[in-house]
């Protein structure tokens, strides 16, 4: 019962922080949350193409790649939240 009040309280307040927002930053953040999520699938598909290959230096750089698209893909929200914040 704690976590759902707890969730409820949490959507009240962001449905109270995304109402202050202006358009500007609204938009900043859906553009920024689609480019990383498209990071984040780029990044899932190259785990994939690793974990299906037979060449295990060819698995470990796919492994290292998606592991920076998802570090990327953080860093693109963080700066766009940043910007949002500054509008």
């Amino acid at each position: 019962m704690k976590k759902i009040a707890f969730v409820l309280a949490a959507v009240g307040l962001m449905s109270v922080a995304a109402c202050t927002k202006s358009p500007e930053a609204a938009a900043v953040e859906n553009n920024a949350e689609m480019v990383a999520d498209n990071m984040e699938m780029t990044a899932d598909n190259m785990e994939v193409l690793a974990d299906n290959s037979t060449n295990a230096a060819a698995a470990d750089v796919l492994e290292n790649v998606a592991d920076n698209m998802n570090a990327a893909a953080d860093n693109v929200r963080d700066a766009a939240d940043e910007k949002a914040d500054n509008m």
